[in-house]
């Protein structure tokens, strides 16, 4: 199959809305009373930031083929179960107060070297409001992405710079001034930055960048970036993966469950769907996150055109 020459135009609807009605209608509080936070979770967070810092100390001792591996491996699996952890207080469910969501944000994101947590609420939100819409929806890629990256080589590049093309295009397209806790959230970045480099080494330093960088780029966690909203199916725009790496990154395979209850923390999504096993049955799911990054770049007929898109709401019809 040819690679697709534009994204996959509908004027629907996304499909979460109406699932979300007609599940609490038919089971009502059973799904209800599972919004909420998970006071767990914090913990789970914080020991992966601890083990961030101890492999700080001896990652001084190591050579850089030996550095990168671990980065690769033992930093980047470590630092994108932060990021899916930065992903979970951006809808509030680590802790009952907001502002204490934001906080945590900020300190989970050490040691990611840069200050997402803020960011990606503020983009994130955007894309659960707006899933899909044309110039609404950070999570879309553009054109110049779906025209580039269309051969194995470019595609294996998207890949590898995925943390980049993700965190630039909402940056570049939907930029909007900083706040004044986004500042303070740079400040305490950076003087952690400092902190790393003055007390432990600038290995340390290069560790966690490169564990954040290899951690959401070519690695088996990474995959669900591509798995939860490319067109694999027909028109389904939402994919869940219900397999083990699930048990790094706070369920986020859920992909489905999460769209349709985001007040439902990750932990309790696996409960969501024992609830109303029927509204699932019949959606498509991944079974494999590193098959969905090896298809990506082998498949010709999978680019980033493999999207649905709805024409803004300000806009007409898509032509």
């Amino acid at each position: 199959m040819q690679p697709r020459s534009n994204f996959i135009y509908v004027s629907t609807d996304e499909p979460h809305v109406a699932r979300r009605k007609s599940m609490i209608s038919k089971y009502g509080e059973k799904i209800t009373n599972l919004y909420g936070h998970d006071p767990v979770n914090k913990y789970k967070a914080t020991f992966c930031v601890i083990l961030q810092l101890v492999t700080c100390i001896y990652i001084q001792n190591f050579g850089w083929p030996a550095l990168l591996l671990c980065a690769w491996l033992w930093g980047g699996s470590i630092n994108h179960s932060l990021m899916l952890a930065v992903h979970e207080v951006a809808h509030d469910l680590f802790f009952a107060d907001p502002k204490h969501n934001v906080y945590f944000g900020i300190f989970a994101s050490l040691p990611l070297a840069l200050p997402i947590s803020l960011g990606f609420k503020k983009y994130h939100l955007m894309h659960h409001q707006s899933q899909g819409y044309e110039g609404l929806d950070p999570d879309l890629p553009t054109r110049l992405e779906g025209n580039f990256f269309r051969t194995v080589p470019a595609k294996l590049l998207f890949v590898l710079f995925q943390p980049l093309i993700y965190i630039g295009r909402p940056l570049l397209l939907m930029s909007t001034p900083p706040t004044s806790i986004e500042i303070i959230a740079y400040i305490v970045q950076i003087t952690f930055n400092f902190g790393i480099l003055h007390f432990v080494g600038g290995k340390a330093l290069a560790y966690l960048f490169l564990s954040a960088l290899l951690g959401s780029g070519f690695h088996p966690l990474a995959a669900h970036f591509i798995a939860e909203h490319y067109v694999w199916n027909g028109v389904q725009e939402t994919y869940s993966y219900y397999g083990p790496l699930n048990k790094l990154v706070y369920n986020v395979g859920y992909h489905n469950e999460h769209h349709d209850f985001p007040r439902i923390p990750g932990s309790k999504l696996p409960e969501l769907h024992k609830i109303a096993p029927e509204f699932y049955a019949d959606v498509a799911v991944h079974s494999s996150w590193p098959m969905v990054l090896y298809n990506f770049i082998v498949n010709p007929s999978i680019t980033p055109f493999n999207r649905v898109v709805r024409k803004n709401r300000n806009q007409g019809a898509p032509k």
